[in-house]
């Protein structure tokens, strides 16, 4: 699938322009549009949408940023933030435990169900089922392994529709977070978690520049998304060593990657990629490395990345 290149743009603007405002017209100089979508179109029925902000230059660029992807695992930066904002109101400590069980109740009816530890990239977790367990941990599971059981134990606490609308309250317009992980009934019905490229970028740039909770818990955030510990999309394109604070999500046919990118030597850009449409994770994993090394070259070497 070829993208018809008026859906391409390459903003220039100031370092403190929002994410959320529509961008302005393109220059058509930079060839980055081109070879992303090249690259995608290399893929059969691929559907990406990527958000990029350098927060040194105030470069943006947006492919199909409004575009609505099931968010998978996505959705747990947004409930790590209204976790942290609790945090910061007293409403909740990082060292108060609660009782992990695995059984939560469907949106749709309010029925029981569980997961799965053998569907679950934190099968660890399972084991401490029964037993009280601090919400720091949680935490660190649901962000580092991507952890369902952790996930849906701290929605339990902060729900769904509150993460959503401070979500929306940040920028992140278009965003919809409904539910944990593995509501059966909901997924037949159509109640998905989703997002956009834009809107995931506009929550990641708000932790770094510390506007979307405390300084302090920004700091937090972004320390724990720093050991991710599935690094084989984003990171994958970028030279060894390259520190990237981050949040994967995947299931059947999609594949997305959200991070803050720490360059050495220069401040940090943001980059959102999202995928659906291909089967195989391994050649999405690949694309989003690639998508990845192109902007990280553009970045870089800005006065030679348009030749």
């Amino acid at each position: 699938m070829i993208w018809p290149l008026l859906f391409l743009s390459l903003v220039l603007t100031t370092p403190d322009r929002p994410l959320n405002r529509p961008p302005q017209a393109a220059p058509a100089a930079d060839s980055l549009p081109r070879r992303i979508a090249q690259r995608v179109a290399q893929v059969k029925d691929a559907v990406v949408g990527v958000a990029f902000h350098d927060l040194q230059t105030g470069d943006t660029l947006f492919i199909n940023a409004d575009d609505s992807f099931h968010a998978a695992s996505t959705m747990k930066v947004p409930v790590l933030i209204e976790l942290m904002r609790r945090i910061d109101a007293g409403a909740l400590g990082l060292d108060q435990g609660i009782l992990l069980v695995n059984q939560f109740g469907s949106i749709v009816d309010g029925s029981p169900y569980s997961l799965d530890a053998g569907d679950d990239s934190d099968s660890s977790a399972y084991a401490r089922i029964g037993s009280r367990v601090s919400v720091r941990e949680l935490i660190d599971r649901m962000i580092t392994r991507s952890s369902n059981l952790a996930t849906n134990a701290l929605i339990e606490l902060v729900r769904g529709d509150r993460v959503n609308a401070t979500a929306h309250s940040l920028g992140a317009r278009n965003i919809r977070v409904l539910r944990g992980v593995e509501d059966g009934k909901a997924f037949q019905a159509g109640l998905n978690n989703t997002t956009t490229a834009r809107d995931l970028a506009v929550l990641l740039e708000g932790i770094e520049r510390g506007t979307v909770a405390s300084r302090s818990s920004c700091d937090a955030m972004r320390d724990v998304l720093l050991r991710q510990e599935f690094n084989g999309e984003i990171p994958a394109g970028l030279p060894a060593g390259t520190k990237v604070a981050h949040k994967t999500g995947w299931i059947t046919g999609v594949l997305h990657d959200a991070a803050v990118v720490y360059p050495n030597g220069r401040k940090p850009y943001v980059l959102v990629v999202l995928t659906r449409g291909i089967p195989d994770d391994k050649i999405a994993r690949q694309m989003i490395a690639d998508i990845s090394r192109m902007v990280y070259d553009r970045v870089m070497q800005p006065a030679t990345a348009s030749k």
